[in-house]
């Protein structure tokens, strides 16, 4: 039985798919931000010492100056202020293991949001690390975080499938990896090279850790993201098929936990690539040989 299906969207879905374009009238981009939750005004005025008057405000600024550079859905639908990390039910053991010594790794990092949390959080950031193929979404996070001169987390602009490229200066340091909102990015085989690539990264030793959130599927399937371009969305099983095959690839073995909520606003309908079969998959991928 095949495990993928076919999106294909009707011509009402295609005249909205527009993925790339500074078009504000669009199902991803959230014109107000009208409230804040504790967590993040406890962050922007005590980390960045922002006036409180002026969060939002700043945050809306900085989001514009994203969106005029690359207006993707995280940028439109202000995902960068999730701090999705610090959400996942390890973050107090994630939080630990970095007091302890631990390297974390953010890929796509974006702003660096979830790095700014951690060290808001008393994680010491010389074991902090963030990669972005985007240097510019690397120097809105100075901005947004108004932290230039006191952030000292290791940041690294990187593409990830450049073998020679500056990643390999910290090949198997890693402890953990987060990977949010980047690896539904890709197809499937896109998907299964950047995991080969996150097991060089990581220690090789059992307990490492990766973890994140992406855009799944009941009924995993190719749909088209842009003008030219098909992503993979899983469900809990091709998640785990996926690393079964990267740790037979790598002579590594992964235990993986994966499941699906309603979130990301997938049931809203509005962006192109909503259905009802979408669904929000986290997950949680230890190495155990």
């Amino acid at each position: 039985m095949s495990t993928s299906t076919k999106y294909e969207p009707n011509e009402q879905e295609n005249s909205r798919l527009r993925i790339g374009s500074r078009d504000k009238n669009v199902g991803w981009f959230t014109s107000d931000l009208e409230t804040l939750t504790p967590a993040q005004r406890g962050l922007f005025e005590n980390y960045s010492r922002i006036h409180p008057d002026r969060v939002i405000p700043h945050i809306l600024e900085v989001r514009e100056k994203a969106w005029e550079f690359h207006p993707l859905p995280c940028i439109g639908q202000l995902r960068f202020i999730d701090f999705a990390l610090s959400q996942s039910p390890l973050y107090p053991e994630i939080l630990s293991r970095i007091k302890s010594g631990a390297n974390l790794l953010d890929l796509g990092c974006c702003f660096a949001q979830d790095l700014r949390k951690l060290a808001y959080d008393g994680a010491p950031d010389s074991s902090l690390y963030g990669a972005e193929l985007e240097s510019q979404y690397l120097e809105l996070g100075y901005e947004l975080f108004l932290d230039r001169d006191t952030f000292r987390a290791k940041l690294i602009v990187a593409d990830i499938f450049d073998e020679q490229g500056p990643l390999q200066e910290i090949d198997g340091k890693m402890d953990i990896v987060h990977i949010g909102l980047f690896l539904h990015l890709f197809d499937l085989d896109g998907q299964r090279e950047i995991c080969e690539r996150i097991v060089r990264l990581l220690k090789n030793e059992k307990g490492v850790l990766v973890l994140g959130t992406q855009v799944g599927s009941t009924k995993p399937k190719d749909v088209p993201f842009g003008a030219a371009k098909n992503v993979f969305r899983h469900d809990e099983t091709t998640f785990e098929k996926l690393w079964k095959e990267v740790g037979e690839k790598t002579g590594s073995a992964w235990k993986v936990k994966a499941w699906m909520d309603g979130g990301l606003g997938a049931g809203s309908k509005k962006r192109p690539w909503d259905d009802e079969d979408t669904r929000r998959l986290i997950f949680e991928v230890e190495r155990t040989k």
